[in-house]
């Protein structure tokens, strides 16, 4: 029989992420929680120790088959692991989920998950900004055309660029440990919240249900939240799709950019491409951008999940609703293999990207002497000029220029300038020649490139 196959499964991501989010680790940590209330039950005085010595025992042996089995019989995928698990341990079973509710299982294991998951897409972004360093050493002083509105502007150099990229990495770097430190789970409550049922179950004991609480969350190193519902804030899960759409933004700025920079047009940096890659089915010639598009295509994906967990947030009624549970099954996990693939895409590119330095000089005799127009305007107004008169004569030399580089022919721009009556009478030629040479036109660009590869560095060294 066939079956759908989602690409998340075997196509993209890691396979590491996808051991994260798999149904065998989800339910390994709802054993482990089990686990752990049973241990805290037990200092209570409530279960002997041999009951909760089965279930350790056995915690590890997931039957996936079997809690299939019985969960197509009775609709409810933690009462089939709990019958599982159970028929596993002919002592402990009886014990096993004695006083929780399905989400004092399933929400504290989402966010062990979070956490594995957010700590494994650290490390990814560690090693692209390592990545991101080493290229913007190599490139710091390669002089090229810088460009807004998709138009030649003034230079830049390569490593500024892509200190630029390397900069939005490290905010999100920073910003993912936070939200990582910041994650609490649900903690033991019960039904609404109220840790009704295991105030229940403590009357007779020294323990209270705050203590128990502590007790368990103590074993899995998780911080509750003092306030839930049946569940913990959905909002959380909101904060965390949006640090991983803000992640998923700078990819695709970054993936976007170097699709423009190889493009014929540009031809001033590529990709990567095996010896044996095949660019396009139809046309053997091509050297498509293929990994740069598929990190743009997962952000596009990545940016759109943060509204469902934003609906699933605003939208969960009183102490709770259901009409949350089906999607998180697919937006959380999903989101951050898609994350993981585009973080190791990307560095894969950066490692290997190729730099054409010829194509950046050529874009920059073709294009400089525009900018470096600029730079003569100042010269002139500090000579006593007139600023707007100066600014008049430029454009038009400019223009027509423009119209000569447009024909294919050699930019005549410095020698206009040069020819100038007006620009002579408050500048020297070889003033006016040495100021055309846009190479030199790039500010601080150099060193506050070097500066950020520094900066980079110290933030990795000492992990935050």
């Amino acid at each position: 029989m066939f079956s759908y196959t989602s690409p998340f499964s075997n196509r993209y991501g890691s396979p590491e992420m996808r051991a994260l989010w798999s149904e065998e680790h989800r339910r390994k940590l709802w054993r482990r929680i089990w686990v752990a209330l049973a241990e805290a039950q037990q200092h209570a005085g409530l279960v002997k120790p041999e009951l909760v010595a089965d279930l350790r025992a056995h915690a590890d042996q997931i039957d996936l088959k079997r809690a299939l089995e019985i969960e197509n019989e009775i609709g409810h995928d933690v009462m089939a692991e709990v019958k599982t698990y159970g028929e596993q341990c002919a002592r402990g079973g009886v014990i096993i989920h004695w006083g929780a509710t399905s989400a004092d299982i399933t929400d504290n294991a989402d966010v062990l998950r979070q956490r594995e998951a957010l700590a494994l897409t650290l490390d990814r972004l560690a090693k692209l900004l390592s990545a991101f360093a080493a290229r913007i050493e190599a490139t710091r002083d390669l002089v090229c055309m810088a460009y807004t509105h998709l138009q030649p502007a003034e230079p830049t150099t390569f490593g500024y660029r892509f200190a630029l990229y390397a900069q939005d990495l490290l905010t999100h770097y920073g910003a993912l440990i936070q939200l990582r430190d910041s994650l609490r789970g649900k903690g033991i409550k019960g039904a609404v919240g109220t840790q009704a049922s295991f105030a229940e179950i403590l009357i007779d004991t020294k323990m209270t249900p705050a203590q128990m609480e502590s007790i368990v969350m103590r074993s899995l190193a998780l911080e509750p939240f003092s306030i839930t519902t049946q569940t913990y804030p959905r909002v959380q899960d909101y904060s965390i799709l949006t640090t991983l759409g803000a992640v998923a933004a700078s990819l695709h700025t970054f993936a976007f950019d170097l699709r423009i920079m190889q493009s014929s047009g540009f031809g001033e940096a590529a990709e990567p491409f095996g010896e044996k890659q095949v660019g396009s089915s139809a046309m053997p010639f091509k050297r498509n951008p293929v990994n740069a598009e598929k990190i743009c295509s997962l952000a596009r994906y990545v940016a759109a999940t943060p509204m469902i967990a934003w609906e699933n947030a605003a939208e969960s009624l009183l102490e709770r609703t259901l009409d949350d549970s089906a999607n998180r099954r697919t937006i959380m996990p999903e989101s951050f293999i898609a994350i993981d693939e585009m973080l190791i895409t990307a560095t894969r590119i950066v490692e290997g990207l190729r730099v054409d330095e010829i194509a950046c000089a050529r874009n920059l005799e073709k294009y400089g002497a525009f900018a470096a127009t600029e730079r003569v305007m100042m010269a002139l107004v500090r000579a006593g000029a007139d600023r707007q008169k100066m600014h008049e004569r430029l454009r038009t030399h400019s223009l027509k220029a423009w119209e000569a580089v447009n024909a294919n022919h050699p930019n005549p721009l410095a020698d206009l300038i040069v020819g100038d009556q007006q620009f002579l009478f408050y500048l020297q030629p070889n003033r006016l020649r040495e100021l055309m040479n846009a190479r030199d036109y790039v500010g601080t660009a150099k060193e506050r490139a070097g500066e950020m590869v520094k900066e980079i560095r110290k933030r990795l060294d000492v992990g935050e």
